[in-house]
């Protein structure tokens, strides 16, 4: 499989501080990658390293097979982006904000302008000056920018930033289709896990500038573990309930006082029954499904999370 990003022992430091460390991975072609982590964990100076904005302090990048340095610039013509917020000059139009970027890249297609502003639904704001846009539609037309000469490898930071409901699914399936009917290669970062999980085949995990771990959606799909959660103030007594009454063993606590049941050979109306006929106060009690945000917080916070 060709690899489109090729990273070795990337890293990045900045006033004395180590923003990222050793970054070693392969980002194939017609992949959807996401990287995953909390604010501040690397993700987007990975991604200006990776856009060619700020230079590696060590390691190496490859793009399309060669190597990224000052004289291998053009290579970053294939390569579509929107890194932190979309900047744009204010007083001009959104199609003349397009043109000059077109410009820049040595691309002229007026069609493919049009094309662009109407994939993301910019229709009808041809005399409209950038400072007159919402942050929403500033976003859109980031994202317009960034797919206007249809690049081999588009790098999208928080794509979502801004939008209302309808603009994030608007995205997504922008996104995807680009994806699939084009074949383009997208390196996604976002804090909406469930949007991420809805488009990514692969994630990795970043924290603290290092890449805990790598996965496919599919094999996160396939651990996945149906369990009861219960939240209670009488935690050892619930436990002892549990293990002595209805002999369930295969059971975890988190945060103190959240139990999590994953032996389900009793319902939950079954469970909570029990409880409460020895008087045990249930502050709450659910069946899940884990997900990707379950195996983000089990990655970075050993399965606990801010609830």
């Amino acid at each position: 499989m060709n690899s489109v990003v090729k990273t070795t022992g990337l890293t990045k430091m900045a006033k004395g501080k180590q923003l990222v460390t050793n970054i070693n991975f392969r980002i194939h072609k017609g992949e959807i990658y996401g990287f995953l982590g909390q604010n501040g964990a690397g993700k987007t100076t990975i991604m200006k390293m990776l856009s060619g904005i700020t230079k590696p302090t060590s390691g190496e990048i490859e793009l399309f097979g060669q190597r990224l340095n000052e004289s291998s610039k053009f290579i970053l013509k294939r390569v579509g982006s929107i890194i932190e917020y979309p900047i744009f000059f204010e007083h001009l139009t959104a199609i003349e904000n397009l043109k000059l970027h077109s410009e820049y890249l040595g691309y002229y297609d007026e069609k493919g302008i049009k094309q662009a502003l109407d994939m993301v639904h910019l229709q009808g704001i041809e005399d409209k000056i950038v400072k007159e846009f919402s942050l929403g539609m500033k976003q859109r037309l980031g994202i317009a920018r960034a797919i206007i000469t249809k690049p081999e490898l588009i790098i999208l930071d928080e794509p979502t930033n801004g939008l209302d409901p309808i603009g994030i699914k608007d995205t997504r399936d922008l996104i995807l289709m680009l994806n699939k009917e084009y074949g383009i290669t997208f390196i996604l970062s976002s804090h909406i896990l469930g949007e991420m999980e809805q488009v990514v085949d692969r994630i990795g995990v970043i924290d603290n500038g290092i890449l805990l771990n790598e996965v496919t959606l599919e094999d996160i799909r396939k651990q996945r573990t149906d369990y009861i959660e219960l939240l209670t103030t009488e935690v050892q007594k619930t436990l002892y309930l549990l293990e002595n009454e209805l002999h369930i063993s295969n059971l975890k606590v988190i945060q103190g006082n959240r139990i999590r049941i994953y032996d389900l050979t009793h319902s939950q109306s079954k469970i909570s029954k029990m409880l409460i006929l020895h008087d045990i106060g249930i502050e709450e009690i659910q069946k899940h499904t884990s997900s990707l945000e379950d195996y983000f917080y089990e990655q970075i916070k050993g399965g606990e999370k801010n609830v």
